[in-house]
């Protein structure tokens, strides 16, 4: 039976895949911004419209901790502000992929892992295009140093493998449990609390900061903003740690879902 035959068994060549990968990314792409003005700089709109939202409510009261500069901390407020939208439409759009493809499975052999990772591409090119020059610009201005450019690569690449790992697991999990969308919503708004995204990290008491150190994304986000307002010297710990978990969260993620895969086919 057709059925028995189990995608994720066929191991294409890594170029085969590649080209996979890439013909689903590109497929994305093309139906997401299909007849859109703006295309890929509408990523853009949420997180500016929000960073003027904090702005305008907590500019005043946390501007101290950005040396009494709201143009720092409305800077530093779109950046968490962009790591937390890139994360949430990244892996919420993964979430149903492999589900939402059962029919297309039935028919043809793919690997399962190239549909969440191929949303994950997109996302990925739509950040590169549309958020990476953004952050350029504002580091250089406010900065004024070069060599932080490159810099911003290491956070960014964290952020890619903290979103592709999750994206992974999601995608996996809600093969067997269908109720997942109503529970993850819930998990990335305690993400999205448990983040300094619109409050800096001093504010946090110290009884809670090892509860909040577990979310891969504060160093991210911490590591951008150092990065893009300068006035100190660049933590490399920081950027190690971020990067450290961001490959842990991944291989978390791979592992899982191929663990799980030979069991996805009985239940689409």
């Amino acid at each position: 039976m057709l059925r028995a035959i189990q995608p994720e068994k066929v191991y294409p060549s890594i170029q085969r895949y590649l080209e996979l990968l890439f013909m689903l990314t590109w497929r994305n792409l093309k139906v997401r911004y299909r007849g859109s003005a703006l295309g890929i700089y509408w990523s853009l709109l949420n997180p500016l419209i929000m960073t003027g939202v904090y702005t305008a409510i907590f500019g005043t009261t946390f501007a101290s901790y950005y040396n009494d500069s709201l143009l720092s901390y409305l800077l530093a407020a779109f950046t968490g502000l962009v790591v937390i939208n890139f994360f949430n439409i990244t892996t919420l759009q993964a979430l149903p992929s492999v589900v939402a493809s059962g029919a297309m499975l039935n028919k043809i052999r793919i690997p399962f892992s190239v549909l969440p990772l191929s949303l994950v591409g997109a996302n990925i090119f739509q950040y590169v295009v549309g958020v990476l020059p953004l952050l350029v610009v504002m580091t250089l201005f406010i900065t004024g140093q070069p060599a932080h450019v490159p810099l911003l690569l290491l956070p960014s690449l964290a952020l890619a493998l903290v979103a592709t790992g999750i994206s992974l697991m999601v995608s996996a999990l809600y093969v067997f449990f269908r109720d997942l969308p109503y529970i993850y919503e819930l998990v990335t708004f305690a993400l999205f609390l448990s983040s300094p995204v619109f409050y800096p990290a001093a504010i946090v008491p110290d009884s809670v900061k090892p509860f909040l150190a577990i979310n891969p994304l504060t160093p991210i986000i911490e590591s951008l903003r150092q990065l893009i307002l300068g006035g100190t010297a660049i933590d490399w710990g920081l950027l190690g740690f971020a990067l450290l978990s961001g490959g842990v969260v991944c291989g978390l993620g791979w592992a899982l879902f191929h663990a799980w895969s030979d069991r996805y086919m009985d239940l689409l």
